[in-house]
């Protein structure tokens, strides 16, 4: 009798395998799904610490240990909505312990390649995540690839991660049996872009978005990068050394730091910060502690917004307690090519233009024309996300020397101006400014936080965020912990225990 019950019982388990496959078996299965304009090129199940990397991968972002990720299901594919699209992507799924949950990823600047440690993060938080090249191959700096390709450009602009966000859930429905119960765009930077451009263009891919440091006003962003170099690179007198910038950065510090009532190395709000670098003018001659006046005068315009030869402001400038990372803007003796790159191959479509002769009146106008809403993701008007329930939460560090915070204040405020007031958009938009932070992480001041669970809990649980804690660690240890609050609130000190412990701060509206 014993050995029958084996036996049926081995019989009944291998009758469940074969019409039960594993999700392991099911990865594999993906190769034949068929969805349009797309084919999968690579299902594999990938065991525990087996991920091996193609090259060459162009990683963004902190390192990651690629060993320690769990068993998941890697698809990578290609969509081709028009002729000229090349349109890469992946999709990682956990093999186990799957959250329920699908998370788009966000790219950085130019650049045409699939973000690992993006991916990475994602399966590591029980995610079924997807991360795109958007459109091309090319490294952050490179825009080469748009010339001649019109179509492309759109790829960059918006269409490859829409395609991504689609054919990913496809993907993701085929893969569990089930769709994602929600889904969350999680990106900085240009991905923080990206992110308002969901929001904006296809409201309904996402029901909550965070967007760091968002370059939405892409085009003139870029040309204040330009801009900001021309002014630098006027002449080789006009130059500041970047072994000046820690003097400046102190200098400002002592000017401003105190002025939120705590001298903590951090500037709390820079806008009221009205430090003059005049003060550092060399008294004789020319020192690594001090500016030459011709060097006075390049600061102040790079604290100064980007102003057109008639006299049109078009970006915000840099503000006070970002000095350290002026590299970005002012480190070279050339244009930033990030910058120069976009009206090279976008808007002129000669590799043997010339930046110094750009136009900032004529041309600035020219590239929002052509643009049309392609690249930029200025649009205010979120009605359409809002109504279908969606969440946004932006984040911004006043210490950010690659985009100014102040674009970001902007953008929310002509936010609040179309949706009809703070009360009618922080339902379900909230902008959390992080003084001392840099640009996507880093900085002087508490930079580490989870936005993503906090917007979890905002959409799942309708629990909206009145501050974000976040922490700044030095070699690994938290020294500091502060709360982020939701502009146009600040984190005020309550007078008794720790600077440094967040649990002292309430978050109030600025005097």
């Amino acid at each position: 009798m014993r050995n029958i019950r084996t036996r049926t019982f081995l019989f009944l388990f291998a009758l469940a395998a074969a019409f039960c496959p594993t999700f392991a078996e099911d990865c594999q299965d993906l190769t034949a799904l068929r969805l349009p304009h797309t084919t999968i090129t690579l299902a594999e199940a990938v065991p525990a610490g087996g991920l091996t990397l193609p090259a060459p991968a162009l990683p963004m972002g902190p390192p990651v240990d690629y060993q320690s990720l769990p068993a998941f299901c890697r698809v990578a594919a290609t969509s081709r909505p028009t002729s000229d699209s090349d349109i890469n992507f992946e999709v990682w799924m956990p093999l186990e312990n799957w959250n329920g949950k699908f998370e788009g990823t966000g790219n950085g600047v130019w650049l045409g390649a699939i973000i690992y440690p993006a991916l990475a993060e994602g399966l590591r938080r029980g995610y079924a995540v997807a991360n795109t090249d958007t459109g091309h191959v090319g490294g952050p700096a490179d825009a080469s690839w748009a010339l001649g390709h019109p179509e492309k450009v759109i790829d960059f602009g918006y269409r490859a991660v829409h395609e991504t966000t689609v054919q990913g859930k496809a993907i993701v429905t085929a893969f569990y049996g089930k769709s994602p119960a929600h889904a969350y765009w999680n990106g900085c930077s240009s991905g923080g872009k990206q992110g308002l451009k969901e929001a904006q263009r296809f409201p309904e891919d996402y029901d909550g978005i965070v967007a760091g440091a968002p370059a939405n006003y892409w085009i003139h962003l870029l040309a204040a990068t330009v801009w900001v170099g021309l002014q630098a690179q006027k002449d080789p007198a006009s130059y500041i050394p970047q072994q000046k910038f820690a003097a400046i950065h102190k200098a400002a510090l002592d000017a401003c730091d105190a002025l939120d009532g705590i001298k903590d190395g951090v500037i709390d709000d820079p806008r009221k910060c009205h430090f003059d670098p005049k003060v550092l003018e060399c008294k004789g001659a020319d020192g690594p502690d001090c500016l030459t006046a011709v060097q006075v005068e390049t600061a102040r315009k790079a604290y100064g917004p980007a102003t057109t030869p008639s006299g049109i402001q078009f970006f915000p400038g840099l503000e006070p307690g970002s000095e350290l990372a002026w590299g970005f803007m002012l480190g070279g003796h050339e244009p930033n090519r990030i910058g120069t790159d976009y009206f090279t191959y976008i808007l002129h479509q000669d590799p043997h233009w010339n930046p110094r002769t750009l136009d900032f009146d004529k041309e600035v106008a020219e590239a929002d024309k052509l643009d049309q809403g392609t690249i930029n993701a200025i649009d205010p008007d979120l009605r359409k996300f809002k109504a279908q329930g969606g969440k946004l939460i932006m984040y911004h560090g006043w210490a950010d020397a690659l985009i100014v915070p102040q674009n970001s204040v902007n953008y929310y405020e002509s936010v609040v101006k179309v949706m009809g007031g703070a009360r009618n958009t922080e339902d379900f938009f909230r902008l959390f400014m992080a003084p001392g932070m840099g640009h996507c992480f880093g900085g002087e001041g508490p930079c580490n936080f989870d936005a993503l669970s906090v917007l979890e809990q905002w959409v799942e649980h309708g629990k909206a965020p009145d501050s974000i804690i976040a922490s700044h660690s030095t070699a690994g240890h938290v020294d500091r912990t502060r709360p982020l609050c939701v502009y146009p609130r600040v984190a005020r000190y309550k007078g008794t225990g720790s600077t440094d412990e967040a649990v002292n701060f309430t978050c109030s509206l600025p005097n």
